[in-house]
């Protein structure tokens, strides 16, 4: 006949598990604590903060027809973030010359970047807004590209 071994706990093993189980909850607790704490959580509008992102796609007829009107419609934005929760909005000023205003980001500095070898310039508007034009690599003439554009 088999024995049949039964798995038997010993004084010594029940305090192991039961220091394991609350050093692993403590630490767990603290880094919580740390997470939530508002010292180290980065604040969303602050100095050096990333404060909006618009990439911006134009409609499926094309960048051309945006409107000359601010805009927030989601179908002209593969991606859009403000801080402040607020709309990101873009319009057409001419061929190849876009405004992306970050309503309620005001003071900031903006970045752009074109798709393919076309290269934008971001300047800034009045109004909070941001100029960004489109230049096909190596030429001084403006076109409607896609672009994006990073504010901090």
């Amino acid at each position: 006949m088999k024995s049949v071994r039964r798995l038997s706990i010993t004084p010594g093993t029940a305090l192991g598990l039961i220091a394991l189980f609350f050093a692993l909850g403590g630490s767990a607790f603290a880094v919580g604590e740390r997470i939530q704490s508002p010292s180290v959580a980065q604040q969303r509008c602050t100095n050096g903060a990333v404060r909006g992102v618009a990439a911006v796609t134009g409609t499926s007829a094309g960048m051309a027809n945006l409107p000359d009107k601010f805009t927030s419609a989601g179908n002209l934005f593969s991606r859009r973030f403000n801080c402040t929760g607020k709309a990101v909005q873009v319009r057409r000023v001419e061929t190849g010359v876009f405004e992306v205003r970050f309503v309620g980001v005001s003071g900031a500095s903006g970045v752009g970047s074109a798709t393919g070898d076309a290269y934008a310039t971001v300047e800034p508007a009045p109004g909070g807004a941001f100029k960004v034009t489109m230049h096909p690599a190596g030429r001084d003439d403006k076109l409607d590209l896609p672009f994006t554009i990073v504010v901090v």
